[in-house]
């Protein structure tokens, strides 16, 4: 189980002066009463729950300022949240902390074809902007499986990708600037329409910084023209560790297809049954778009088709018209979904590793599946290694969730032993927390926590995070607000 903070009963007792003080600064978007309150605890990491001192949703970056401001000045802890969609627990909030919502602030503020960017305020969901610019030939590019939930500034704070991102890209290649408030309520421009500038990249720092150093109120996206020609496979094989070669295989030949996508056995046999987007019986798929001019789509999928029969397909296919290429990626996004088929819950891993060892990792996670007694499936973004195995289990029989952590656990160590990373869009959050050292050296966490000092000495935006153990910040003067001290607690079972 992974262990929460303590609250801090100095905080907890001065509730009602901290709740009456918000109500000033956003008279009407203050959520404290328990019923309220229950719909904010937790995010999509949902064996973790934990309700908020109070919750507050700003509608404009004038309130998100004030709230920052009172919680520095207070010492209040503060945890940032767009859709709730996180699967790492980064949203998780603080039974002594204010939770920042930013449902409120979605409206999209320019669409600037010219300049071929589109500036947001945090709350808007990916498939919006899409939405917005489609009319014009224009889209973007980043499309998480959660697009049409999942918010700008959580895909900021999580560098988040999507299915598309092997060709185009994570958040942070389709961002071009932020308006960033500091923990004291300050704001800075980092970026902007124009490309370049000198000095530090801070824009590269701040994306994918979970919440830890500020939070974005304010972002400009880079938007795409929508290709002239998009065709999309299906290729089914007989064997998994067959389907990771074809991978490998079809990087190697210098090609990068727009999308790369896996499923096995177990998760195709779900979808069906969800949605039926018309998958074969077979072992693994892979979903394969080319997009492009006319002439480099036609040779690309020639030879993917090739590659994919040579290394074992037995079934190469291209989608007949639109509408069946929809119907493929439906099937795809409704991945997470259709495991409700298999098991009450669902832990969804988030590891990246390289492509050529695809094969061996597969094999490996099927043994681990046997030893822990808990069933898998596999469905991820096989063009650039990011693999999302879903654990599923029983939260309500005994042992189940501390199988499936120990399970994911020992995944997750085994993406790093390949010379893979702990995660590839997910973020850190609480769930991988405990693992850094695996990764990362005491110099390497030690480096990181200056950096997190440099924007917050204070240490109250999204305390409990990223770190295992976050020292205090000599450098500045005073002592850091320290994580809480730790326990294992009895936590509600959904």
């Amino acid at each position: 189980m992974i262990a929460l903070p303590i609250p801090d009963p100095e905080i907890v007792a001065r509730r009602e002066e901290i709740v009456a003080a918000l109500k000033r600064l956003v008279p009407d978007g203050i959520v404290s009463e328990p019923a309220g309150l229950t719909a904010y605890d937790g995010d999509a990491l949902t064996a973790y729950r934990q309700a908020p001192l109070v919750c507050v949703l700003p509608k404009n970056k004038d309130e998100v300022s004030a709230v920052l401001a009172f919680a520095h000045e207070m010492g209040v802890p503060i945890v940032p949240r767009g859709a709730g969609t996180s699967l790492s627990g980064g949203a998780l909030p603080r039974a002594d902390g204010i939770l920042l919502g930013f449902g409120r602030m979605n409206r999209i503020l320019e669409a600037d074809l010219e300049n071929r960017c589109v500036v947001v305020e945090p709350g808007v969901t990916n498939a919006a902007i899409t939405r917005a610019v489609e009319g014009d030939g224009f889209y973007y590019a980043p499309d998480p499986s959660s697009q049409i939930a999942c918010t700008i500034g959580g895909n900021i704070a999580e560098n988040s990708g999507g299915l598309h991102c092997l060709k185009y890209g994570l958040t942070t290649h389709n961002l071009l600037g932020v308006e960033f408030a500091l923990p004291d309520g300050a704001r800075l421009r980092f970026g902007g329409k124009a490309p370049g500038g000198e000095g530090l990249d801070l824009l590269g720092v701040v994306t994918g910084s979970e919440g830890l150093l500020g939070v974005v109120v304010e972002a400009i996206v880079r938007i795409l023209p929508k290709p002239p020609v998009t065709r999309t496979l299906l290729a089914a094989f007989h064997s998994v560790p067959d389907t990771g070669v074809c991978v490998a295989n079809i990087i190697a030949a210098g090609i990068v297809p727009a999308a790369m996508e896996f499923m096995d056995r177990r998760c195709i046999d779900a979808v069906e049954t969800y949605c039926a987007p018309g998958y074969p019986k077979c072992e693994a798929i892979l979903i394969i778009e080319i997009d492009g001019l006319a002439a480099e789509v036609s040779d690309g999928i020639a030879r993917v088709s090739d590659i994919a029969r040579a290394s074992g397909a037995y079934e190469v296919r291209e989608a007949a018209d639109e509408r069946e290429r929809e119907r493929l990626w439906k099937g795809r996004k409704a991945a997470f979904s259709a495991m409700g088929r298999l098991a009450p819950d669902m832990l969804c891993m988030d590891g990246t590793i390289p492509r050529r060892a695809l094969p061996q990792v597969l094999a490996r996670m099927a043994e681990m599946s046997n030893e822990y007694g808990l069933g898998f499936c596999n469905v991820f973004h096989a063009g650039d290694g990011n693999i999302h195995p879903l654990i599923i289990f029983d939260v309500m029989k005994a042992d189940e969730l501390e199988r499936a952590e120990a399970f994911g656990a020992e995944i997750l160590r085994l993406c790093v032993a390949v010379g893979g990373v702990l995660t590839g869009e997910h973020g850190v959050g609480i769930e991988k927390r405990d693992l850094m050292p695996e990764m990362f050296s005491e110099a390497d966490l030690a480096q990181q926590q200056r950096l997190k000092c440099a924007f917050d000495s204070a240490g109250l935006l999204n305390p409990g995070k990223v770190f295992p153990t976050l020292s205090a910040c000599i450098e500045q003067g005073h002592a850091h607000v320290k994580q809480g001290r730790m326990r294992h607690p009895e936590l509600p079972r959904f």
